[in-house]
């Protein structure tokens, strides 16, 4: 946690007018959590632009060479820490075929489902959600293709609504969805409701830092066109402090936290203790 001391050090006019941004920014994540009553459902937290936005490359999910090329090499990584914390939450063998064998996990923003395939393979009976339509379909299309993730539960739906369901989780994922909601409290409030007490959480962003700034936005979006231009919004990102008080207040405790780390010699990602760009933590929640 040393590192949330290390942002937007030494800033410029640029920089102190994108400071200015994201203090608006904060401000809307954190305006409405007094007036939440602990039962009350959450509202929808979709933004129409951002549904829109992936619809349009919905069909280039698993194009290891596409749009989602970043996610595809960071799979691996991603996975490594959910695997070694889930295990270790649950008691499993992380050295285990299917180590998360019996365990429901909900993928929340599950896109074409390059997260939710992994999980079922590791034994999680696995649920994948998506509010855009085109991204479930080329997931379950996708997985029916391998007997061991054809069971995978795909659903057009969002998470709101899977807690006015009743629906509950043992794990609950949400990876590289909470900078594209229109409310980040809300959404952390849904995720809450979805796992059971003392279930985990496991959620990855971007941090709203220069530095990812710089790499996220500038490098990846306009330079080496890793992303399509305007994928990400920097006033939109979170930093590790405010997912930390954003998830304390839905009732789940941060337990654990990396970062993401990109070596452009290897072309691979890896586990690191620098979390001033992308980020990943593992929650547990309150038992209530």
């Amino acid at each position: 946690m040393a590192a949330f001391s290390n942002h937007l050090r030494n800033l410029n006019t640029i920089q102190r007018i994108l400071l200015q941004s994201s203090s608006n920014a904060t401000q809307r994540c954190f305006s409405k959590l007094p007036h939440h009553h602990p039962h009350t459902t959450p509202k929808s937290s979709l933004k129409d632009n951002e549904l829109a936005k992936f619809a349009a490359i919905s069909e280039t999910w698993w194009d290891s060479e596409g749009p989602f090329k970043p996610l595809h090499v960071m799979n691996p990584t991603r996975l490594a820490f959910i695997r070694s914390t889930l295990c270790r939450h649950f008691k499993r063998d992380p050295n285990s075929v299917r180590p998360l064998e019996g365990l429901k996990i909900v993928d929340v923003g599950c896109g074409g489902g390059i997260l939710s395939e992994p999980l079922a393979r590791m034994g999680a009976t696995v649920t994948g959600v998506d509010a855009v339509e085109k991204n479930i379909k080329i997931a379950q299309l996708h997985a029916d293709m391998d007997p061991t993730t054809s069971n995978i539960e795909f659903c057009c739906t969002t998470a709101e609504k899977l807690v006015e369901q009743g629906r509950q989780f043992d794990a609950v994922m949400a990876l590289e969805v909470i900078e594209h909601v229109a409310e980040p409290a809300d959404f952390c409030k849904s995720l809450s409701a979805l796992t059971i007490p003392e279930g985990a959480t496991v959620i990855s962003t971007i941090n709203r830092s220069m530095r990812a700034f710089a790499t996220a936005i500038v490098a990846a979006e306009y330079i080496l066109g890793w992303l399509p231009k305007g994928t990400h919004q920097w006033t939109t990102f979170l930093t590790p402090m405010e997912l930390v008080l954003i998830l304390q207040q839905a009732g789940i405790n941060v337990e654990e936290m990396a970062g993401f780390v990109y070596n452009p010699l290897t072309g691979r990602w890896s586990l690191s203790d620098d979390i001033s760009v992308n980020f990943i933590a593992f929650a547990t929640k309150n038992n209530a």
